[in-house]
Formats: C-alpha cells, structure tokens, sequence
C-alpha cells in the first residue's frame, strides 16, 4: 500500500504591523506579504511579531478562505486565487492564494467598533452556505460578546478597490490564558432573551470597503466572549457559543435562502440577511467551546437539524427541535475527561468525532429510536451513562483514541464528501497534524489508525484545520505562529 504523504505547498504570511500602517491601497498590499513555498524550519523570531491566527473558514465553494488574526495586528483577513485569463488558464485548487481584503476598523470608527478600551479577538469565522448567485456572507464571532455580519457588494461596486477595509478586532490570548482569564472572572447571567438585539448598518456607501466587504448587522446578546459560529446547511440558522456557558439559536433570512429578501441576486434588489434570536439554551456547566449543526434523520423531535455543543464542562449537549421548540436531548458525558474543545461531523451525519484537552479523539455514532431500544433491552452501560432523551435516537461513543496527539487536541474536521477518503483531520498542542484513517472493524466498533502525520506543521499550537469543500487533497492549518498554510494530502 502506497505511503500517504503531507506536503505544505503555500504559506500565507500577512505583512507586519508597521508595514500595514503604511499601505494605503489593496494593490500595495498584494505586493508586500509574504507567500511561499512553506519549509518546516520557520523560526521563533521570524514569526515573533505575527499575529496568531485563531480560525479559518472556506467559503461554499472553496474559492475564498477567511482567516482570524490577534495581536499585534488584529482583524480577518480574506485570500482567494486569481482568476483564470488566456496567458495563465486554470490551475488547481492548491495555486497560489492572494490577500483581498483585510478586515478591521479603527476604535470608534463605525457603531460596530468595540466600546470597550481595547477591541476584542475575533475567535472564529463561519460563511453562510448562500448560492452561487448570491454574495457571500460570512459571521465572525468576537470576545466582545457578539456576532458580526459581513457580506461582499463587490458587484455592486464593479470589483472597485478602495484601500484597506474598515473592521479592527483584538486576538492576544492563547489556549492557556483563555482558561485563565475564566477562573478569574467568571461569567455572570441577566435575562438573555431581554437583552438580544441585531444592531443594522445604516445606508450603505458602495465602495468604501477593500473588495465591497462590509459589516451590515451585529447580533448582540452574549453576556461575555463568544468562542464559535456556525451556519445550518441552508443557511437557515446561526447558532453561537460562548463563556457565558450557554447556546444561542438566530433565524437567519439571507438573500437567496429560504424566507431571504430579495431575489437572491447580488445586485442591489438581492435584499440585505435579516436575524431573530430563536433560543438561548443553557445546560452547559462551563464555557461552551463548539457547536456544530447536524442532521436529525427524523431521530430527534420534529426538526430537520439537531445542534451539537463541546465545553469546558468535558461533556457534549445534543440540542433538538419540537414544536419549533429547543430542548436538550442528551447529554454526552463519562468519555472525556477534559475540555472538549473540537467537534466534528461526518458527511452523513451519523457519525460524530470530538477532541478533547486530555488528548484523545472519540468517535461517535448516532442510532435511530429503534435501535436505541435495542441496546437498551441489552444492557450497555454506554447508554445508560449518556441517554438522557425520552423518545428520541441516541449518541453513543463507539470508539476512542486515546493518545490520538501529545498534548491537547484543539482542532479537528472530517473530510467532506466530494473528498472521497473520509479521513479525519486534527491538530493541537503538540504542534503537530495528524491524518486518521479508518482501517477495518464496523460501524459499531471502527478501527481507525494514524496515516500520516506532519511534526512541527507550525512553530506553537495548531488551532484550526479544514480540509477544502471540494478538493479532497487540500486542507488549510492555522497556528500561533501567525502563519495560515495550505497542504496537500495525498
């Protein structure tokens, strides 16, 4: 069997705070960052003044890839490839990737500035699932305990370059110092649901953004930091997560979507995203890491989706739909014994994989009403440890991998369908990337061992991996180091 192999084909290196402050144009900016053929042998003090790079998120159709970046210079950043001419046709999806927009604002500068002292870390970043036709929307989920709106007018604006975009946020605290910070001022609670609100732009001016990219609502409710944001399949629903300990659920009418305004189209009648908080669900014993939508497959209330949430708790919470009501359908507990701080889901949906603080990676399937019946009537101590639903399916850990990385495990992903490998991804503490493959056994009790692994992939901790949506040997890597990389699975 032929040996699988990394190979990093592009880094993604933002030029630094004192150059930026001297760039007035896109065009400038193009010139100067640093994009690269990646060596493993990048050095502390190259990368000393970088920014570290939370998150990453390809849009719908891997064409655009959004980044997180801290402090000292902090924002998102957006690269895409070049579009194909005559003189240079298509390429592939692991080309080179250019900077076109770099997102931030300065203190005060518009009325979704932080009205804090200091702007506050963005900690993740989500596209919304919209068309082709229709602009893409991205959510960015930020320390100052709210959800940005973003969409690209760019067609509105014939592509017109107008300098650096208008957004700032801050990044400066790493794994550690997060926990850290949680101990010393923990959260506290106010009626939530009395205080949500979506703050909306006002008229918008074509152009004054880098690319069209603008901020066009601010979705307010969280009592403190905000750590992920996620979009349903249909762009639906937007559920957050954060230090407050609890799980919010918006109703999302986008442009081109189901209830959107608008015909869909990214000119001006194409209509502007509108939200409403649908749930506030709280549950969780410790701050709320991850969420995650899946599939309900009829197995859980009425709904079409059901939610998946990781925290500092060592548990996961399955959240379901009934009578459009939100309730907690299990509680999945008793397999991590620390922070889980990454969930995973299959193409299907029927199999689930988290990552933990102690180390390992568990594996989890999910069982229709019937069969959880069936396993009932058989006794499995599995069951009785995480069932907590009255008529509904059942998650229940079918295999785990113990010492899946050295340290703990803050990023994971599951390879999509078009991939056609169905490898699992993962990267964490130890610096390092590691590729799992299912070698055998069954549904009920998978074997998965290690592929292939790459030893130092960044100078410090791996905080994001995702393998592109439609190329099954891409994946992007991001880590404290500041550095984004693209990688070639093969």
């Amino acid at each position: 069997m032929k040996k699988s192999k990394l190979t990093c084909l592009q880094t993604l290196q933002p030029p630094t705070t004192s150059k930026i402050a001297a760039i007035s144009n896109t065009d400038s900016l193009l010139d100067s960052f640093s994009s690269s053929s990646a060596t493993q042998n990048s050095t502390t003090t190259a990368h000393a003044a970088l920014s570290p790079v939370w998150h990453c998120a390809w849009s719908r159709d891997g064409t655009i890839l959004a980044t997180c970046h801290g402090r000292p210079d902090p924002c998102i950043r957006l690269w895409k490839q070049p579009k194909p001419t005559e003189s240079h046709p298509p390429r592939s999806s692991s080309s080179s990737w250019n900077l076109i927009a770099t997102l931030r604002g300065e203190e005060g500068g518009n009325e979704f500035t932080s009205s804090l002292t200091k702007p506050r870390t963005i900690r993740s970043v989500s596209f919304a699932p919209t068309p082709p036709n229709v602009r893409a929307i991205l959510a960015a989920a930020s320390f100052e305990g709210s959800i940005s709106i973003w969409e690209d007018f760019s067609s509105e604006s014939n592509g017109k370059q107008e300098g650096m975009p208008s957004h700032h946020y801050d990044y400066g605290m790493d794994h550690y110092n997060e926990e850290e910070e949680e101990a010393v001022n923990p959260p506290h609670f106010n009626n939530h649901h009395q205080r949500q609100r979506v703050r909306k732009q006002g008229e918008r001016n074509i152009g004054d953004t880098a690319c069209g990219w603008e901020c066009t609502a601010q979705l307010e409710g969280h009592e403190s930091e905000v750590k992920d944001v996620t979009w349903n399949a249909t762009g639906t629903l937007l559920a957050s997560c954060g230090r407050d300990k609890t799980v919010w659920i918006w109703e999302c009418f986008l442009p081109g979507t189901i209830g959107g305004d608008g015909n869909g189209s990214t000119g001006p009648n194409g209509g502007e995203g509108d939200f409403e908080c649908l749930a506030v669900l709280q549950g969780h014993g410790g701050d709320v890491k991850c969420v995650k939508f899946a599939p309900s497959h009829g197995q859980f209330g009425d709904g079409d989706e059901i939610l998946l949430s990781g925290s500092y708790d060592d548990s996961i919470r399955c959240w379901a739909e009934d009578a459009g009501e939100w309730y907690c359908a299990m509680v999945l507990d008793g397999v991590h014994m620390s922070t889980i701080w990454s969930i995973a889901v299959s193409p299907s949906g029927v199999r689930m994989v988290s990552g933990s603080a102690d180390k390992s990676l568990a594996i989890w399937k999910c069982y229709t009403v019937i069969e959880r019946k069936e396993l009932e009537t058989e006794g499995s101590d599995t069951v009785a440890a995480v069932y907590r639903g009255l008529s509904d399916g059942l998650w229940k850990c079918v295999g785990k991998l113990p010492n899946a990385h050295s340290q703990p495990i803050y990023c994971l992903d599951c390879a999509p369908l078009k991939a056609g490998h169905g490898r699992i991804l993962s990267g964490g503490g130890d610096d390092c990337i590691n590729v799992y493959r299912e070698v055998g056994g069954t549904s009920d009790a998978p074997l998965f061992s290690l592929d292939v692994t790459a030893k130092r992939a960044h100078d410090g901790d791996v905080n994001c991996v995702k393998w592109h949506p439609t190329d099954g040997r891409l994946f992007v890597s991001s880590g404290d180091d500041g550095l984004v990389k693209i990688w070639r699975y093969e």
